[in-house]
């Protein structure tokens, strides 16, 4: 039996995902969206669209700031 090989008491993804904080889910579908557009415009580039490739390299950073927006904004509102 391999090193790498799942045993029954690990949990599956799907469990993992499910055990996340509602928090830590918003991170991870922010990462993940910022993640998917960084394939994305390298792929564009590489298929010669430069010029879609920019604009959508351009959601990176775009995507991550609204994350730290959203995510932050979270945080105050329950201090208060």
């Amino acid at each position: 039996m391999s090193s790498t090989a799942q045993t029954s008491s690990d949990p599956s993804p799907r469990e993992r995902l499910r055990a996340l904080s509602p928090l830590h889910r918003a991170k991870l579908l922010f990462m993940v969206a910022g993640f998917v557009s960084l394939v994305l415009s390298v792929s564009l580039w590489a298929t010669g669209n430069e010029t879609e490739a920019i604009f959508v390299g351009l959601w990176v950073p775009s995507v991550h700031s609204l994350g730290t927006l959203v995510l932050t904004g979270e945080r105050f509102d329950r201090d208060e």
